[in-house]
């Protein structure tokens, strides 16, 4: 379960997004780029402690995948994902940073491909009073963990052509794709995809591979 708040949030994460773009190496551009969201969802924390936030949005000619954690102190050792820091007008200052570099994250991913763990239910919390179930804006579907034959068959080397970052745990490797791709393309199982308002074909938004012995 994820619970939400109906808060301010200073810069809001549209802003975040919009200026770390430009300097990661795989978005096409270097130069400022208006983003708008599409649609996210959210796995669950079992501390409820991270909030785990995978965000669609799209950026000039790019549809992009921004998986985020969001902190209330800073992660040890994670300066080089740490995208900014944000107010949050209900839980004060967080930590935003990219999820590749979060091993909560990698947990949830790992929890997600390998064992179907489904996205998180969210809640809106109304200033202390009932909380109210949110519609969720895309649906997230885990082929979960392939079967011995079929590990058998897996290729052996990661499919190309797709910008994607790594991410390591319990002897695999997962790949998260950043730059989506709309069209129907495929990746090996376990993989992850989704589909959400006006894309009805789903999109790959992250595979396992066994780590080389």
């Amino acid at each position: 379960m994820a619970l939400i708040y109906d808060a301010e949030l200073r810069p809001d994460k549209m802003e975040l997004i919009a200026g770390w773009l430009p300097g990661t190496w795989w978005f096409p551009s270097t130069d400022p780029v208006a983003v708008r969201k599409v649609a996210s969802f959210r796995f669950d924390d079992p501390e409820g402690e991270v909030g785990i936030e995978t965000l669609i949005v799209e950026a000039g000619p790019a549809l992009v995948q921004v998986p985020l954690t969001y902190r209330g102190a800073p992660l040890a050792g994670a300066e080089e994902f740490l995208i900014n820091e944000m107010e949050h007008s209900v839980l004060g200052r967080r930590w935003v940073y990219d999820a590749l570099g979060d091993p909560v994250y990698a947990r949830a991913l790992e929890a997600a491909l390998l064992s179907r763990q489904p996205q998180a239910t969210q809640y809106l919390d109304n200033d202390g009073g009932a909380r109210e179930l949110l519609p969720e804006s895309m649906q997230v579907s885990s082929t979960g963990m392939p079967s011995g034959a079929e590990l058998v068959d897996a290729p052996a080397a990661e499919p190309e052509g797709w910008a994607a970052s790594v991410v390591a745990g319990g002897g695999w490797e997962f790949s998260v794709v950043r730059l989506l791709d709309l069209d129907g393309r495929t990746a090996p199982d376990p993989s992850l995809t989704a589909t959400w308002e006006g894309q009805d074909i789903p999109v790959v938004l992250a595979w396992g591979m066994p780590q080389p012995d």
